[in-house]
């Protein structure tokens, strides 16, 4: 699984879920461009450390959501 950094996740480009709005619902953001791996965070809550899951795992939860 590739390395990501805590610097990497403070300067990655954060997309918002198109499901966020602005009634503060439970939203999440991912980082795209890392190999292998998405980070995944709060977007209520950007200060807090977000995770990094295997694209494999993500694909999976995302696929289980449809």
């Amino acid at each position: 699984m590739t390395h990501v950094s805590r610097t990497d996740l403070n300067v990655a480009a954060w997309r918002k879920s198109s499901y966020s709005n602005q009634a503060g619902g439970d939203c999440v953001e991912v980082a795209e461009g890392f190999t292998g791996v998405v980070p995944v965070r709060d977007s209520k809550d950007t200060t807090r450390p977000g995770l990094v899951v295997s694209d494999r795992a993500w694909s999976a939860f995302v696929g289980s959501l449809k």
